[in-house]
């Protein structure tokens, strides 16, 4: 029954999120600008490593669209609070842990499909995928949605307007992509830079699909591991909220 259950609230939040193509549109053009208007910019000035600064961003990018649609998703949560459709999950006889877990995995599965969408720009960029490393590829974008996510309903469960959270979702957000060392390779920082990188998430995950990807990893180590342990305390911490105030509506 829990399975039926999991599967019927992500696609609830599937429906959603294909009810509104608009978004769909504006959200994928945001990561576009960045890879081929600041990436061209860039590639032409001092900031590139070499002329493929394009194909260098590209996993960059990706984790910016993953962890910026993670927070456009979460969005969701704070509206159903609002409606009260949040109230009626909390009241239903459902474990508090499996509503967490639908809600983590229906982010996740909405940042994925939205993320996905900029797979068939790699070829452009001279990046080509093999069957292996198209999966492999895949499976780290399966966990920076999943860190992602969950972080997102970190910081959404507190809050009742979906015309605050957003605000405060920008905020956190943007500086959390400008020290991932997406747009430059965290090693060439200053040395300040790099202890707050050690302690960005989306540091960690730039660094896996730049690896995955190229093969190209920088100074952190265990980003797989640190991702998983980030992940599992982060959902342990939308369970706990859901189960003491942060959940009560």
């Amino acid at each position: 029954m829990l399975p039926q259950t999991l599967l019927l609230l992500i696609w609830l939040e599937l429906k959603r999120y294909w009810l509104n193509p608009l978004r769909i549109l504006l959200s994928l053009a945001q990561p576009l600008m960045y890879l081929f208007i600041l990436g061209a910019g860039l590639a032409g000035g001092t900031y590139a490593l070499d002329s493929r600064y394009q194909a260098y961003i590209y996993p960059g990018i990706v984790a910016m669209s993953l962890m910026f649609a993670a927070a456009s998703a979460a969005v969701g949560v704070v509206h159903d609070r609002q409606v009260g459709v949040f109230r009626a999950l909390l009241v239903s006889p459902l474990p508090r842990s499996t509503l967490a877990l639908a809600r983590i995995l229906s982010c996740t599965v909405v940042a994925l499909v939205q993320s996905v969408l900029l797979l068939p720009f790699a070829p452009v960029l001279g990046l080509a995928f093999s069957p292996l490393s198209l999966l492999s590829f895949l499976l780290a974008m399966c966990l920076c949605a999943l860190v992602f996510s969950a972080l997102a309903l970190v910081m959404a469960l507190p809050f009742r307007s979906v015309m605050v959270f957003p605000v405060v979702s920008n905020t956190l957000t943007l500086p959390m992509f400008l020290l991932s060392g997406a747009l430059y390779p965290l090693e060439l920082a200053p040395a300040w830079l790099q202890g707050l990188a050690r302690l960005n998430p989306a540091a960690y995950a730039v660094d896996l699909l730049r690896g995955v990807l190229g093969g190209r990893y920088s100074a952190l180590p265990a980003n797989s591991a640190v991702l998983l342990l980030i992940a599992m305390l982060a959902a342990a911490w939308v369970v706990r909220s859901l189960q003491g105030r942060g959940g009560r509506l």
